[in-house]
C-alpha cells in the first residue's frame, strides 16, 4: 500500500507539473508576441561511459511549446510505467502473435508470426528483422533444417521473447525508442527476406520471407499501427540486408492500403555487404565458402526472390546486385540510416578470412585493412550512418550498443539526431540541427583502434585483450608499420592506445 501511495503521489506531481508547464509556455507565447525570446539550446543528453551504473535521463521540454501532444503522451507512458511498480510486476516481454493467414509459412510450412509489445499512446513502431545467414539449396537447406531448425520452423518458438538494445523497454538502456510499440520478427525464411515461393515437391521448402514482412505489417494495422505517425523498419545481419529490400515496399504497401501518412524509414545494421574478391576462392558448396555474389545468384533463383522495382529497373537480368548495399541504396525513396562495422566479421568470414586465434599472415593483414577502406568508400555518399572501426558483427540488439562512440557521439544518439533531422525536413528547414551528426564514420585504419569498440576476448585463454595486444595478437608489426607511416614506434603505440 505504502509502494502504492508513493506512486499516486509521484502521478500527482507529475500531472502538476504538465499544467505548470501549459501555464508558462501559454504566458510566454502571450508575452512573447511576434518575437520571443530565442530558446536557449539545452545541453546534448550525456550516455555512460564504460563501467559506470547510471546514465543520465533529463525530461526534455524544448520542444513542448510545438508539440504538447507528444510531451503528453511521454508524461502518460511514464505515468503508466509508475503504477504497476507498485501494484504488480512489469510485463516487459514481447508476447508471440502466429499469423492468420496460415499460407505465409516459415521454411517447413509452420505458421509465421510475430512477437509485439504494444506502448499504449506511442504513435512510433518499430518493426525489426531478424538475421541468421540463408541457405541457397536443397542440400544445404536440409543441413540448415538439421542443425538451426529454430532458423525454418516455428514449431518451437517460445511465446515471449525479451527486447535488448533497441528493443529494449528501459530508458537507461534504450534512450529514445524505449517507450515504442516494439515488433520482433522471428527469421524463419532462409531467404534474406527476399523470397515469395510456397512449399513444392521440388524444393521441400518454402520462401516467402518477403511476403511475411507484408502479411505482419497488415496484421498489426488491426493492432494499431494503423494510426501510426512513425515506421522504423530495423534489422540486423540477412536482418539489415532485409531492410534494403524491404523498406520502399512497406511504404508502398502502406500508401496503397490507405495509410500514407505513416513515415516509413529503414535501420540496417550489419547488412551492407560487398561483392569484393575472396582473399582465397573456393569451391561453392555451402554459405561459408561461396563467395557473396554466387550465393547470391543461386539463391535468388532457388528463392524466387523479389527485389524493389526500382532497382530491378536498373539491374535487368542482374538483380542479384539489389542485395549489395551500395549497389542498392541509390534507388531507395525512404529514409535509411546505415550502421555497418568497418571490419565485419560476416564479411570476412565468406571472404575466406578466418580469425581462429592464430596471428593473421601478412596478406590477410592487407585484405583486412582493404576491406575497410573499400568499405569506407561506399558508404561516403550516404547522408545517415554510423561506422566504428571495429571487428564485429550485428549492434543494435546488444546492451552495450549505446557504449560504442564514433567522434564522440554514440548510436543511439546519432540516431536521435536522424530523427530530429528528419522532422525538421518535414518542416521545410533543410539545415540539420547544430551539434547533432548523423554522418559518422572512423578515419583510423585498423580494426579496433576505436577504444570503444567491444571487448575482444583472446579465444583460448578468454582474456580481455586492449586494442595493442589485440593487434598485435593478430599479427599487427608495430615497427614496420610505424617505419611505413613514418614515426617512431612509441608514439604509434601511444596513438593507438589512445585511439587517435
Amino acid at each position: 500500500l505504502a509502494e502504492r501511495m508513493t506512486a499516486m503521489r509521484l502521478i500527482s506531481w507529475l500531472l502538476l507539473l504538465v499544467f505548470m508547464l501549459s501555464g508558462v509556455f501559454a504566458a510566454r507565447r502571450f508575452r512573447g508576441g511576434r518575437n520571443p525570446q530565442p530558446r536557449r539550446t539545452p545541453p546534448s543528453p550525456t550516455y555512460r561511459d564504460r563501467g559506470d551504473t547510471t546514465e543520465s535521463f533529463p525530461l526534455d521540454f524544448t520542444a513542448v511549446e510545438e508539440n504538447m501532444d507528444n510531451f503528453m503522451t511521454q508524461v502518460k507512458n511514464l505515468a503508466q510505467s509508475l503504477y504497476p511498480c507498485s501494484a504488480q510486476k512489469l510485463d516487459y516481454d514481447m508476447k508471440l502473435h502466429l499469423l492468420e493467414n496460415t499460407s505465409v509459412t516459415c521454411n517447413d510450412g509452420t505458421p509465421a508470426g510475430y512477437y509485439m509489445k504494444e506502448s499504449r499512446g506511442s504513435r512510433r513502431w518499430l518493426i525489426f528483422l531478424e538475421g541468421g545467414w540463408y541457405c541457397f539449396n536443397k542440400e544445404n537447406c536440409d543441413s540448415r533444417y538439421d542443425t538451426m531448425r529454430r532458423l525454418m520452423s516455428s514449431s518451437k518458438w517460445p511465446q515471449t521473447k525479451t527486447g535488448t538494445g533497441i528493443l529494449s523497454p528501459l530508458p537507461e538502456e534504450n534512450p529514445h525508442w524505449w517507450n515504442a510499440n516494439m515488433v520482433f520478427i522471428p527469421y524463419c525464411s532462409s531467404d534474406v527476406w527476399s523470397g515469395a515461393s510456397a512449399k513444392t515437391d521440388h524444393s521441400g521448402y518454402a520462401f516467402m520471407g518477403s511476403l511475411i514482412i507484408q502479411e505482419v505489417v497488415k496484421d498489426l494495422l488491426t493492432k494499431g499501427l494503423d494510426n501510426a505517425k512513425v515506421l522504423l523498419l530495423a534489422g540486423s545481419s540477412a536482418g539489415g540486408t532485409g531492410v534494403l529490400l524491404n523498406v520502399d515496399p512497406v511504404a508502398e504497401l502502406l500508401e496503397g492500403l490507405g495509410h500514407p501518412g505513416i513515415q516509413v524509414r529503414g535501420l540496417a545494421d550489419s547488412g551492407w555487404f560487398l561483392d569484393n574478391k575472396q582473399y582465397r576462392s573456393t569451391d561453392c558448396h555451402d554459405t561459408i565458402s561461396c563467395a557473396p555474389t554466387e550465393a547470391i545468384k543461386r539463391g535468388i533463383k532457388y528463392w524466387s526472390s523479389v527485389v524493389p522495382e526500382r532497382c530491378r529497373q536498373v539491374h535487368l537480368g542482374e538483380e542479384w546486385n539489389c542485395f549489395f548495399g551500395y549497389r542498392v541504396f541509390p534507388s531507395i525513396k525512404s529514409p535509411v540510416f546505415v550502421v555497418q562495422w568497418l571490419f565485419d566479421e560476416a564479411q570476412l568470414t565468406v571472404d575466406n578470412i578466418h580469425l581462429t586465434g592464430q596471428p593473421v599472415q601478412e596478406g590477410q593483414w592487407r585484405y583486412i585493412q582493404n576491406l575497410g577502406i573499400e568499405l569506407r568508400n561506399t558508404l561516403k555518399d550516404v547522408p545517415a550512418m554510423f561506422a566504428p572501426a571495429c571487428l564485429s558483427h550485428e549492434v543494435i540488439t546488444r546492451n552495450y550498443w549505446i557504449d560504442v562512440q564514433v567522434k564522440g557521439t554514440s548510436l543511439p544518439r546519432a540516431l536521435h539526431c536522424w530523427d530530429r533531422s528528419l522532422q525538421d525536413n518535414s518542416r521545410s528547414n533543410k539545415a540539420p540541427p547544430k551539434g547533432c551528426p548523423v554522418h559518422l564514420i572512423d578515419s583510423c585504419p585498423w580494426p579496433h583502434c576505436n577504444p570503444t569498440c567491444p571487448t575482444v576476448r583472446d579465444q583460448f585463454t578468454g582474456q580481455e585483450m586492449n586494442v595493442i595486444q589485440f593487434l598485435m595478437h593478430m599479427g599487427f608489426d608495430v615497427q614496420k608499420m610505424a617505419q611505413q607511416q613514418g614515426m617512431d614506434p612509441s608514439k604509434l603505440l601511444g596513438m593507438l592506445s589512445s585511439g587517435s
